[in-house]
């Protein structure tokens, strides 16, 4: 791989260099003042995390078994998983980076190793890399997905993770679920936020000023809120531009914001980097994004003039910056990961106008080994105290590993599936493929709060309705497109519908419409198409579903069952993915 960005780890993981085009950058002592003590490096200092989806305490997180890329990103990054991944990126055999990375083992490490993240955690460590580094020299980029995905953050309509990013220091954000509040909570929200909101392909539409419904940032050109921003690092100058998730009216209720319109936007965003080139003059110009991955790749192909890329949404965590080719040179794409469970850091050597080098991590944050900043250990304990009561609930036990993240069912989107059907008698369930939530080892006790992790949601509503067979096929055919498009910007960045009392052939390979066969009932028999079937669900986008909250049927369904043993998974028979890297049968539940 004759790639020139560097890669560092903390000194825990060993001497030896993580990659054979690697330098190591860490001081390798025993001592933990010493762990973030990273060898000198540059004059500018990126620190980005993105999709913590309000996980201010520590969690177990699964990376996914399956992640597959098809196409032209076939057996790249981030469509690489398990032994892939340890292979591709030469770091078998160690077993931190295993645990954080992969899947592999995850029961073994997360008894040994315990949680990840955490902000008290992630405040002692972005604290330290800024203060070994110079405050003046250091910026924090927050990806967004990160007012929503816990009970409190549902209560508080997001504001205490406001609080929490106000403490730890972000300068910059870009958001998505932060638009499944209302427009005035959303407003009220980014004015008590301490850092910059932006956002270049978020519009208020034309008549929704004309009525004086939204007041836009820029009236002339509608756009919702600043396009960009540019900050002062040392003696460098450096540009964010903001690009929040292009499809969040389509894959969320656009009911909750109804002035907004939102898009890729690439021709806009080539405008902005032109613009902000010719204009600011700019050492170096950054893309705080939430696009996902693949679609930021794509970006980086038909856009030039952008230095770096620092995505979310898709969750992946990527330990390199991977280099595009455009017509103006090289953009690197770079991704944080979920749950505060990773930091990136991106040092810049910037020298007469330009970034003459750079060297970067994907730094995992490993709670066991780092202590808790105790004013924000405080207020997390202050957020949570109201709400303790019906955190610390417990609904029931398990043997067996609880998880969401992959392209097709987790064991979590099962327990969800199979409550529904019982709890509402239906034939058929279906849950988003939502990538948000954490897990759940097996030997532990299954909480209010690990189940709101997977729940708790601004439109939680469930529905039992019925549909026929041809509908059923429609909705697997829908979200499947989405997922493996061959166009990254037709991608929205979710993983596959999550089903109950189905079982079907997938092909990745197959054309729209194609790509799920055989499609058969738990009792064997074959899906008819003009049949009517009971189907329940729940997080309608179009219109509010008139059932109970999606965490009330779960309770019920967890209560009477007390103790998961066993599951079973309704994982699709999968076809032409022999030898795709982005597929691990090495952990249970693929």
């Amino acid at each position: 791989m004759n790639r020139r960005e560097f890669v560092y780890m903390m000194a825990v993981l060993g001497s030896a260099p993580l990659f054979a085009n690697s330098h190591m950058r860490i001081v390798p002592k025993g001592d933990l003042k010493d762990y973030y003590k990273l060898q000198p490096f540059g004059n500018a200092r990126i620190l980005h995390m993105t999709d913590p989806h309000a996980q201010l305490v520590p969690v177990y997180f699964r990376e996914p078994s399956v992640n597959l890329g098809v196409g032209e990103n076939f057996g790249k990054p981030p469509h690489i998983v398990g032994e892939h991944f340890l292979k591709y990126y030469g770091i078998e055999g160690d077993k931190r980076l295993e645990y954080a990375m992969t899947c592999l083992r995850f029961n073994e490490h997360a008894k040994k190793m315990g949680r990840v993240g955490g902000y008290a955690q992630l405040k002692t460590v972005v604290d330290y890399l800024r203060g070994s580094f110079g405050k003046e020299k250091t910026l924090l980029l927050d990806g967004g997905d990160t007012w929503q995905g816990s009970w409190t953050a549902l209560q508080t309509r997001g504001k205490d993770m406001v609080g929490a990013q106000n403490l730890l220091g972000v300068d910059v954000m870009v958001g998505h679920w932060e638009f499944t509040y209302t427009e005035k909570e959303i407003l009220e929200n980014i004015k008590e936020l301490k850092a910059e909101f932006i956002a270049q392909n978020v519009r208020v539409k034309e008549d929704s000023i004309m009525e004086e419904k939204y007041t836009p940032y820029d009236e002339d050109s509608g756009l919702a809120f600043k396009p960009y921003t540019v900050k002062k690092l040392g003696n460098a100058r450096v540009a964010i531009i903001g690009q929040a998730f292009p499809y969040t009216t389509i894959a969320n209720p656009k009911r909750f914001i109804p002035d907004l319109t939102f898009g890729i936007d690439a021709d806009s965003m080539q405008e902005f980097v032109d613009l902000v080139r010719k204009k600011e003059k700019p050492d170096a110009v950054i893309v705080l994004s939430h696009n996902g991955y693949d679609v930021d790749k794509k970006m980086a192909q038909v856009v030039h003039g952008i230095d770096f890329i620092m995505g979310g949404h898709t969750h992946d965590g990527v330990p390199e910056a991977y280099p595009v080719k455009n017509k103006g040179g090289v953009t690197y794409v770079c991704n944080a990961g979920s749950n505060a469970k990773f930091l990136n850091v991106l040092d810049l050597d910037i020298q007469n106008g330009k970034i003459k080098d750079f060297k970067f991590t994907l730094l995992p944050i490993f709670s066991d080994l780092i202590p808790e900043d105790p004013t924000m250990k405080k207020y997390i304990d202050e957020v949570r105290k109201p709400y303790l009561k019906d955190l610390n609930r417990v609904i029931a036990t398990t043997d067996v590993t609880l998880f969401r993240r992959g392209n097709f069912n987790g064991s979590w989107d099962q327990i969800i599936c199979d409550a529904l059907r019982e709890v509402k008698g239906a034939d058929i369930s279906f849950s988003p493929g939502f990538r948000w939530g954490t897990s759940v080892i097996p030997g532990q006790e299954i909480t209010f709060d690990d189940l709101a992790t997977e729940t708790a949601m601004t439109y939680p509503e469930t529905y039992m309705r019925e549909m026929d067979g041809k509908t059923v096929k429609m909705i697997l055919e829908d979200v499947a497109d989405n997922l493996f498009n061959p166009d990254p910007f037709y991608q929205q960045g979710g993983d596959m519908v999550r089903t109950g009392g189905l079982a079907y052939r997938f092909d990745p390979l197959a054309k729209a419409g194609n790509r799920c066969s055989n499609i058969t009932l738990t009792n064997g028999k074959p899906l008819e198409p003009n049949k009517k079937y009971k189907v329940a669900g729940w997080a309608t986008v179009n219109s509010k579903a008139p059932g109970e909250p999606i965490w009330e049927t779960v309770e019920t369904y967890l209560k009477a069952h007390k103790h998961i043993k066993q599951l079973k998974v309704d994982t699709p028979e999968l076809v032409h993915v022999k030898g795709n890297p982005g597929i691990t049968y090495k952990c249970n539940c693929v």
